[in-house]
C-alpha cells in the first residue's frame, strides 16, 4: 500500500514538473522582452537627446567661405538699398534741425555705399543681386514703431537716433566681417572699399552720438519735468 502510494506521489510530482518549467520560461522570456524594450528606449531617448538643438543646413546653404561671403554682400545690398528708403522717414519725423542734417547727409552717404557694394560685387565676379536682410528689415521696423509710440519733438528725436544707432552698429559688425571675410579670400581690392565704408558707419555712429548728447537727450528730459 505504502509503495502505491509512494509511486502516486513520484507522478503527481513528475507531472508538476513540466508546468513549473513552462512558467519559468515565460518568466524568462518576459525579462528579456523588458530588457529589449528598455534598451531600444534608452537608445531612442539619446538619439533624441543629441539631435535636439542641431538646425538641418538648407540645400542651397554655403560650404565654403567664399560663398558665406557672397552670401553676406548680398544681403547687406538688401539692407543698405532698404535704408535708402526708411531714412527719408526718418527726417521727415524729426524735429531738430542737427538730426535732420545729419539724417540726410548719411542718406547721400548709403546711397554711394549701394554704388560701392556694386562695385565689390563686380571684383569679386559676382552679379550684384539683393537677397532679404531679416536683421535689417527688423531694425527698420522698430524704428518706425519709436515714431509711432512718441509724440512728435526732442523724445521722438532721441528714439530716432536710439533706432538709427542700432542700425549702425548692426552695419559696423557687418562690414567689419566682410572686411575679415575678404582679407582672408585674397581679395584686397574688395576689402579696400569695404572698409572705405565701414569707416563711414563708424563716423555716422559717432554723429549721431554727438547729436544726442549735445542737446537732444537733454531736452528730452526736460520734457519729463514739465
Amino acid at each position: 500500500m505504502k509503495n502505491a502510494t509512494a509511486t502516486a506521489a513520484k507522478k503527481t510530482t513528475t507531472a508538476k514538473t513540466p508546468a513549473t518549467k513552462t512558467t519559468a520560461a515565460k518568466s524568462t522570456a518576459a525579462k528579456s522582452t523588458a530588457a529589449k524594450t528598455t534598451a531600444t528606449k534608452s537608445k531612442t531617448a539619446s538619439k533624441s537627446t543629441s539631435s535636439k538643438g542641431i538646425v538641418k543646413a538648407k540645400s542651397s546653404a554655403a560650404d565654403g567661405l567664399r560663398e558665406l561671403f557672397v552670401d553676406s554682400l548680398k544681403d547687406i545690398y538688401w539692407a543698405e538699398k532698404a535704408l535708402t528708403k526708411a531714412l527719408p522717414k526718418m527726417a521727415k519725423n524729426a524735429t531738430s534741425e542737427n538730426l535732420i542734417a545729419a539724417i540726410n547727409d548719411h542718406l547721400t552717404v548709403t546711397q554711394n555705399q549701394v554704388t560701392r557694394l556694386e562695385q565689390v560685387f563686380e571684383i569679386v565676379g559676382e552679379k550684384a543681386q539683393a537677397k532679404k536682410c531679416d536683421a535689417m528689415e527688423g531694425l527698420i521696423k522698430e524704428g518706425e514703431s519709436i515714431i509711432e509710440e512718441t509724440e512728435a519733438g526732442p523724445v521722438r528725436d532721441a528714439g530716432i537716433i536710439a533706432a538709427s544707432q542700432k542700425i549702425e552698429h548692426y552695419e559696423i559688425a557687418t562690414y567689419g566681417t566682410l572686411c575679415a571675410f575678404a582679407k582672408t579670400l585674397g581679395e584686397n581690392d574688395a576689402m579696400e572699399l569695404l572698409a572705405a565704408t565701414l569707416a563711414e558707419e563708424k563716423e555716422a555712429d559717432v554723429t549721431l552720438t554727438e547729436a544726442a548728447y549735445n542737446t537732444i537727450n537733454f531736452d528730452a528730459a526736460e520734457a519729463d519735468e514739465k
